[in-house]
């Protein structure tokens, strides 16, 4: 008799911490690995807002707080909803969860109910599909290759919607593609869904500031203003102030999804850490001066990578507009390398493991773990040393190939 409920059979492990996990492991026995897996920026957390948390500790901010979060942190999240994306939220309408991951846990289990569906394009971050599972709901995947530009169309969208469908994910710039959604092509998808008011839109809109094509940020509000009732627009502040280990993401939406999103969170980890809202009110409040240098930087070296990976044999990678991952094609370069038996089986997954066995080693996560079979994702979210480096292996691995000087 099995010890473990039936829901989780089909939950996987989060395979981009199991890679992380996997290249730290291989470096502690003292393997040469360049690890491109990890998802957070690898500069420091702003000097302000450390210092912010440190005074919160000697004013002896370290008790509960309410389970959504501190009514001066939500005023900072209105604040800022209004300052940067022309948002109206009262206090009752924010939530502060323990990171943009809670955030939709909360919502999957909020709303979802047996046998509703949840619209996810694909690639997809790794844990949406799993979220919905969790809450007995049914993962439907609009699937949207590289030929497209990793980004769906509204006639894909309308051929995917049932009457079972509840829920669709708008993650813009995304993770793993670095794919931007223009004004146009939101607005044509707000047209779609303007015709299904029971579906509810998540705008995960957690890259927001790191754009690397020089277009303003826009979500689909922005665009379709009138779908402001049944869409819930999630953020954070992980990313953008390289605050991953504080762990604290917020959203604005509807008032009685947000009261039912804050009952989950009471009943599992109560409010988010303290300090940490604190600290995130700091971030929100403070000089936002601090996000340029980290933006450029992304913006360089997202340049770098996609030439790079572009001179790779078999390989062809578009240069990411937002968030900081170039999403390369490698489906070619899986099969010659089969054909030449260098790899078992012509998976994304035997690639991973042929990069990672080199001894010059690269770790990257598989495409299959975001729904697009034959791709890896690669986090340039490391120094342009490191950048160069791990090009250089996967061109030695994969073929001969030059990389820019």
């Amino acid at each position: 008799m099995s010890l473990v409920a039936n829901r989780l059979k089909v939950i996987k492990p989060s395979p981009t911490l199991a890679v992380s996990a996997k290249a730290a492991r291989l470096k502690a026995e003292g393997k040469d690995v360049i690890s491109m897996g990890a998802g957070e920026p690898d500069f420091d957390t702003p000097q302000f807002i450390k210092d912010a948390a440190i005074a919160a500790i000697h004013k002896g901010f370290t008790k509960y707080t309410a389970a959504g979060g501190t009514p001066s942190l939500k005023k900072a999240i209105i604040a800022k909803f209004k300052r940067e994306n022309g948002l109206d939220y009262t206090e009752k309408q924010i939530l502060v969860s323990s990171g943009g991951k809670q955030t939709s846990f909360n919502m999957c289990l909020a709303l979802l109910n047996p046998g509703d569906e949840a619209i996810i394009p694909a690639p997809y971050w790794v844990s949406y599909p799993d979220m919905a599972q969790m809450a007995d709901a049914k993962p439907v995947f609009v699937h949207a290759g590289i030929e497209q530009g990793f980004k769906i169309t509204p006639l894909q969208l309308k051929n995917a919607i049932t009457p079972r469908s509840r829920l669709i994910w708008i993650n813009s710039p995304s993770n793993p593609s670095g794919a931007v959604y223009t004004a146009e092509e939101l607005r044509a998808i707000g047209d779609v869904l303007r015709q299904h008011p029971r579906i509810v839109i998540a705008s995960d809109d957690m890259y927001e500031h790191i754009l690397l094509d020089g277009s303003k940020f826009v979500n689909i509000l922005n665009v379709c203003p009138d779908l402001y009732p049944q869409t819930l627009v999630m953020n954070g502040v992980s990313k953008a102030y390289a605050m991953t280990g504080w762990r604290i993401g917020y959203c604005g939406g509807p008032q009685e999804l947000i009261e039912a999103m804050e009952n989950v969170q009471s009943h599992s980890t109560s409010n988010p850490t303290s300090i940490s809202q604190y600290a995130a009110e700091a971030a929100l409040t403070g000089d936002q001066s601090c996000i340029e240098p980290m933006a450029a930087a992304f913006k360089e070296r997202g340049k770098f990578v996609a030439e790079g990976l572009n001179r790779i044999p078999g390989v062809k990678c578009l240069q990411p507009a937002g968030a900081f991952y170039a999403f390369p094609d490698c489906r070619e370069a899986i099969r010659n390398l089969h054909a030449a038996g260098k790899i078992p089986a012509p998976t994304d997954l035997a690639l991973c493991d042929y990069l990672l066995a080199q001894p010059q080693a690269v770790a990257a996560v598989p495409g299959s773990a975001f729904g697009a079979e034959g791709y890896l994702r690669i986090s340039f979210a490391t120094s342009l040393d490191n950048i160069r480096k791990a090009v250089e292996r996967m061109a030695a691995a994969m073929g001969e190939a030059r990389v820019p000087a």
